[in-house]
């Protein structure tokens, strides 16, 4: 950990250290030809959503195509790989979430080093993970879920959408910070874990609020707490784990824009702004504020100091509850 922390790092100064005064202005040929946009899911997903909503700006405002090309696997591996390894040029451009700084760490064997293989552009969002049960668990807040949890040892069940994601490492982290356990049910996707909370298979599910708005606001499930550094203007009543007790449990879901390492500073630099007038733009903004994102844009210094704690926090919660990469 302590080598991709030393990789990392020495990005992070190159950039604080070219934004100080080592670039004058972005390349303006940059881009002359078609850019090729990976995402690591499929098609119609809210990583998918986002990318192509921000692509389509930067394709109308900077006068080539930024094309979405889906290349979902190995836990979002393939396409970071695919990145990884691309040529450092502006032209190949890939859209990270927590699972790549959770991956660093999870994984033992993977081809690349996504500390030291990719650079940080810009952030796009920030979507809060909420904490809800289904109706039949006895509980409205966090303090009551956890005397409930201690109450009935081995069966309490907290869905995820799959071994390792954002959705299960928020789990673990909050047994870890609480001492709480719960007996964790992987599934392949949010969509069959949400399905299963809602008929009572599982008791508990911490994960974006977006997914699980509309089973919220119809009464389906009970929402005992967001998992972000504040309240939601969606659920301006939840509130947070930290404000009921219980700090160092954000967990919230985000979503930024990287490229490969060694790509040329004022191309990043000319991919940055464009994403910050993005996000400033106001059909964009309205869209991912109605989706229940708060828009975050940034520097590229910024974007790696938060991904560098992101890294350093779920690489620990990997390592205190023993989590693998296969079952």
């Amino acid at each position: 950990m302590r080598r991709l922390l030393r990789g990392f790092t020495a990005i992070v100064v190159v950039c604080a250290a070219l934004g100080a005064g080592g670039v004058a202005r972005a390349d303006d040929d940059y881009p002359n030809h078609a850019v090729r946009w990976l995402v690591g899911y499929p098609p119609g997903g809210s990583t998918d959503i986002v990318a192509r909503l921000i692509g389509q700006y930067l394709s109308e405002h900077l006068g080539q195509q930024f094309a979405v090309e889906n290349k979902p696997g190995a836990g979002n591996n393939l396409a970071t790989e695919t990145a990884a390894h691309s040529p450092p040029d502006g032209y190949t451009v890939f859209l990270v979430n927590p699972a790549n700084t959770i991956n660093a760490t999870l994984y033992k064997n993977l081809s690349f080093d996504f500390i030291r293989d990719m650079a940080p552009v810009a952030g796009f969002i920030r979507v809060p993970n909420v904490m809800e049960v289904n109706p039949n668990v006895p509980a409205h807040t966090v303090r009551e879920f956890i005397d409930y949890a201690k109450a009935n040892p081995g069966k309490v069940n907290m869905a995820s959408s799959g071994i390792g994601t954002s959705v299960h490492l928020s789990g673990a982290l909050f047994m870890m910070m609480t001492g709480v356990d719960m007996v964790h049910v992987p599934y392949r996707g949010a969509a069959p874990a949400l399905t299963d909370l809602l008929g009572g298979q599982v008791q508990v599910l911490a994960a974006d609020l977006p997914v699980l708005i509309a089973q919220i606001q119809a009464g389906a499930l009970v929402p005992i707490g967001m998992a972000a550094d504040k309240r939601d203007a969606l659920l301006p009543d939840v509130p947070t784990l930290s404000e009921q007790g219980y700090p160092n449990t954000d967990a919230s879901n985000w979503y930024a824009l990287l490229a490969p390492a060694k790509t040329p500073p004022a191309v990043i630099a000319k991919l940055n702004k464009a994403v910050g007038d993005a996000l400033n733009d106001p059909e964009v903004h309205d869209k991912l504020v109605k989706a229940g994102a708060t828009p975050v844009g940034g520097t590229p210094e910024a974007l790696g100091a938060f991904m560098k704690s992101e890294f350093e926090k779920w690489g620990k919660v990997v390592a205190e509850r023993g989590i693998k990469d296969t079952p």
